[in-house]
């Protein structure tokens, strides 16, 4: 059983490194938010630079905000009210792109102390089941306590790490969504201005 723990508790570990690794490549700034396109999409005042803003685009198609922006100028033609539905609901499935993986960690963070305390005390139980009263196993019992507890450093010392990542990756998330949010809501303003009198 205690080998079965600690393979498990291994098993955890490489998952939970891999999905933190993973998220960081994957959510690092430029990925999401290149500079080149920010810059781009600031300088786009009127309908007459929307095709360069979208060749930029195209240079960075792998990036959410180079979608979205895309998906922005594709409605142009369309009202403001509905431009702004459809590039609503296209931006939570690119906010739940970027959140792909972080409910791993989150499991993970929940999950691998469980997993440690389970070791832990399986391990208890057959250190008292060995004993008798007229045995006196001093040493063995020391280090079987010893052998036990390792089961939870290990479900800590996995947890730890991935409720960090988890935490960070989160707060990163939120505010490149936040971010583009603000970025796409300036460039729509400026494509369907205000009717003098309205």
């Amino acid at each position: 059983m205690d080998i079965l723990i600690f393979f498990l508790l291994g098993v955890t570990s490489v998952i939970s490194l891999a999905f933190i690794i993973e998220r960081g490549i994957a959510l690092r700034r430029n990925s999401i938010i290149p500079q080149q396109l920010t810059d781009s999409l600031e300088h786009c005042q009127t309908r007459s630079d929307v095709n360069t803003l979208l060749r930029f685009c195209q240079q960075h198609e792998h990036t959410p905000l180079s979608r979205l922006t895309t998906a922005a100028i594709e409605h142009l033609e369309w009202a403001k009210p509905d431009n702004v539905e459809a590039l609503q609901t296209r931006a939570r499935h690119e906010v739940s792109q970027m959140e792909r993986g972080l409910v791993v960690l989150e499991i993970i963070t929940g999950i691998a102390p469980l997993l440690g305390l389970i070791g832990t005390v399986f391990g208890l139980i057959e250190i008292f089941g060995g004993m008798t009263s007229d045995q006196g196993y001093t040493a063995e019992f020391a280090t079987g306590i010893s052998t036990a507890l390792y089961a939870t450093l290990s479900g800590l010392s996995i947890a730890v790490p991935s409720l960090v990542a988890w935490s960070i990756y989160s707060k990163r998330v939120e505010t490149f969504a936040i971010e583009m949010e603000t970025l796409l809501d300036k460039f729509l303003r400026r494509q369907y201005p205000v009717k003098p009198g309205k």
